[in-house]
C-alpha cells in the first residue's frame, strides 16, 4: 500500500515550484538576455506571495492555520495562471494586450537625462513572443506549470 504525502511535503513543493518559477525568469532576463515585459512582471507577484505563504505555512504547524495559508497560496498561483493564460491570449493576437508601459522611479531625475533614458530603453511588447518551446510561450508555460502547483496547494488543503 503506497503512503500518501503529508501537508508540509505538499506544500513544500509547492512553495519551491514557485521558487523554480521565480528563479526560472530571472535565468532568462538576467542570463538570457530577455527583458520581461509589463505582463510577465505582473505573472511574477503571485510566485512571491505564494513563497512567502508557503514558507509562513511551514513554520506555522497549526492545522487550520496551514490549511488556510495553503488555500491563500493556491489562489496566488491560479492568479498567476489567469495572467499567464492572458498574456497567452496577446501573444496570439485573440485580444488586445494592455496600453500602458513599466518604468522605474523618475525622483530626482533631471528632465534632459529622463528624455535620454526614454529614448535609450528598449520596447518591450508584450503581444511579441520573447521566447518558446513546443509551441507555447514563457507566458503559456507559466499558465500551465501555476495550474499544476495550484493542484499541490489544494491537495494540501485537502489533508487532514
Amino acid at each position: 500500500m503506497r503512503k500518501s504525502l503529508k501537508r508540509s511535503t505538499l506544500i513544500a513543493l509547492a512553495t519551491g515550484g514557485s521558487f523554480l518559477a521565480l528563479a526560472a525568469a530571472y535565468a532568462f532576463q538576467h542570463l538570457g538576455g530577455l527583458a520581461p515585459c509589463h505582463l510577465c512582471w505582473l505573472q511574477r507577484y503571485p510566485h512571491f506571495a505564494a513563497l512567502g505563504l508557503g514558507i509562513l505555512a511551514l513554520m506555522i504547524r497549526v492545522p487550520v492555520f496551514a490549511r488556510s495559508l495553503a488555500l491563500l497560496g493556491g489562489a496566488a498561483v491560479l492568479t498567476s495562471a489567469a495572467i499567464g493564460a492572458y498574456h497567452t491570449g496577446v501573444e496570439r493576437h485573440w485580444w488586445p494586450g494592455p496600453s500602458t508601459c513599466t518604468s522605474g522611479s523618475i525622483a530626482n531625475i533631471s528632465a534632459k537625462d529622463l528624455l535620454a533614458q526614454i529614448q535609450a530603453a528598449p520596447v518591450i511588447k508584450c503581444d511579441q513572443v520573447a521566447w518558446q518551446m513546443m509551441g507555447l510561450s514563457m507566458a503559456s508555460w507559466n499558465m500551465l506549470f501555476s495550474l499544476a502547483l495550484m493542484a499541490l496547494w489544494l491537495l494540501a488543503v485537502q489533508k487532514r
